[in-house]
């Protein structure tokens, strides 16, 4: 006798904050893969729609500034009730630790926190009202081996795994499950700019990848940057019947950067 594992999200909403590209958009894609009717989001109509129009069916996009009132409201008026809520959107960048101003302070921490916790806040009652639902807040390595070139975006991803391990508690016993994915060091477009920042910007891509995992990311037990179907994967499963009993953690999908057992 045997048997199978397989994810079906049909019948789900899932809502995926800036998913037009890089991690988000294999979220979306891997969600949309799976069953589930995906709200795409982003700040750009274009850009919302022609994604939107590359999932096709079950796909639907709001264009919104998520990391204000305004454009959260906006959404969460837009998408009606909501199943799975995953928080990608986020912002990083390299800035020496003196020279980080009190503006970029701030606009990390209501971009990466402030903006993960306010819509949470606004889709969490009606899940645990219909005892169900799914919340990720991608978080990345950079939480617990804080960066020395960029240690608001650390910071910020910190206060993130905190967001995640209060509302879990706040979902406690009604069936909402609240996790953090990991993430480890991604290729996608902002990285490989980031990567050029950080070593020779006359290497072809392959080389520079190597130098940079060498030299800046040597803790990597994969020895490569990770693709975001790799990450979507993860919140895919995470999103699932499957997961049930996974809640309140921090699940690593960091190719091994981060040096320990736990998780």
């Amino acid at each position: 006798m045997s048997s199978s594992i397989s994810i079906d999200l049909s019948g789900k909403t899932a809502v995926v904050t800036g998913s037009t590209q890089g991690i988000g958009l294999a979220i979306a894609r891997r969600l949309h893969d799976a069953g589930a009717e995906v709200v795409v989001n982003g700040r750009s109509v274009e850009r919302v729609d022609r994604t939107v129009a590359g999932l096709g069916d079950r796909a639907r996009g709001v264009a919104a500034d998520v990391t204000t009132a305004e454009g959260a409201a906006q959404l969460v008026d837009t998408v009606g009730p909501v199943d799975v809520l995953v928080n990608n959107l986020g912002i990083f960048g390299s800035t020496p630790a003196l020279e980080i101003d009190d503006e970029q302070w701030q606009r990390f921490l209501d971009t990466n926190v402030v903006s993960a916790a306010r819509l949470i806040r606004l889709l969490l009652p009606g899940m645990t009202q219909r005892g169900w639902g799914r919340v990720l807040n991608i978080a990345s390595d950079s939480a617990v081996v804080i960066p020395e070139e960029m240690i608001h975006y650390g910071a910020s991803k910190s206060a993130l795994l905190a967001v995640s391990r209060g509302f879990a508690k706040a979902a406690a016993g009604t069936g909402v499950t609240v996790n953090s994915v990991i993430a480890g060091p991604t290729h996608t477009e902002g990285v490989e700019d980031f990567v050029y920042e950080m070593v020779d910007n006359d290497l072809p891509w392959d080389d520079a990848q190597r130098e940079f995992m060498r030299t800046a990311r040597p803790q990597s037990l994969v020895q490569r940057l990770i693709e975001p179907e790799e990450i979507a994967n993860m919140v895919v499963y995470l999103a699932s019947p499957l997961a049930s009993a996974t809640t309140g953690g921090a699940l690593r999908v960091d190719g091994g950067y981060v040096d320990s057992i736990l998780p």
